[in-house]
């Protein structure tokens, strides 16, 4: 419990952090706009042609009689729309950190200097086609992890009581696990941490990735949330990560007080 405690202080950290920062605030909010838009015209799209993609996928219930090909052309309607919103939900970080992947680097480096005992930032020393190929590659991989989880999650929703009650929890927290490990990947990669080392690291302290990722994906069911919060969750990310790899984290109260002076002077 108190590790679950932890991530989200960490949560909050990293808000707190990017507020006195508004410049980087600023720029970050960039990438989550056009990832929004982005989503956005694609569900409507889904919304718009939905029901002609299942006609055309099910030519077999052509000759069903009324009402049984409306109901079952409508229940797969609706499924598909399910189907893209939660894609939608769980891609979106993945996405909006590739696209802001030069800004969320630079954001997460700044991060280290300011919490670290000498003021430096660990760096990956590889050229930025490079980091942007890994990080497509490894968003891909936690992808296909988080679809079958989805799947699974989807299927067991049917069932009596436990679909209704359990399934959706285990869902946020599943969720939250895979958001946390896109977000810590910013940091983590600089620092050499490959993807199956990464996973590994995350699920020794799960109930700290829990305490971050699972609040952060219920505001993320909002993605227009999601757009202001995301700056915030890459620097609060860092944090956790120097947490998990054991490095030192200097407060900053110092600087609110230098801050604070020219107010009252």
């Amino acid at each position: 419990m108190r590790d679950l405690g932890a991530g989200f202080t960490y949560l909050l950290k990293g808000q707190r952090w990017v507020a006195r920062h508004g410049k980087q605030y600023g720029f970050g909010l960039l990438p989550g706009l056009i990832t929004l838009v982005l989503y956005v015209v694609a569900l409507v799209a889904l919304a718009m042609w939905g029901e002609d993609f299942v006609g055309w996928a099910t030519p077999f219930a052509d000759d069903w009689s009324s009402p049984w090909q409306g109901l079952f052309r409508g229940f797969l309607t609706a499924v598909l729309f399910a189907l893209g919103l939660l894609l939608s939900v769980l891609t979106f970080t993945a996405v909006t950190l590739l696209i802001g992947q030069p800004f969320y680097e630079n954001l997460s480096e700044k991060v280290d200097r300011d919490v670290s005992p000498d003021g430096t930032a660990p760096e990956s020393g590889l050229p930025l086609w490079r980091e942007l190929w890994i990080s497509a590659r490894d968003s891909l991989r936690i992808l296909v992890r988080a679809l079958l989880w989805g799947i699974l999650l989807f299927a067991c929703g049917f069932l009596p009581l436990v679909g209704q009650t359990v399934v959706p929890v285990l869902g946020f927290f599943v969720t939250g696990f895979f958001l946390t490990e896109e977000l810590a990947a910013v940091a983590l990669q600089r620092r050499g941490v490959e993807l199956r080392a990464r996973l590994t690291l995350l699920r020794s302290r799960r109930t700290l990735v829990w305490g971050f990722g699972t609040p952060l994906a219920l505001a993320f069911v909002v993605p227009f949330v999601a757009v202001f919060l995301m700056p915030g969750a890459v620097a609060g990310a860092t944090l956790m990560a120097r947490d998990l790899l054991g490095e030192e984290i200097t407060e900053d109260e110092d600087e609110d007080e230098d801050e604070d002076e020219p107010a009252t002077s």
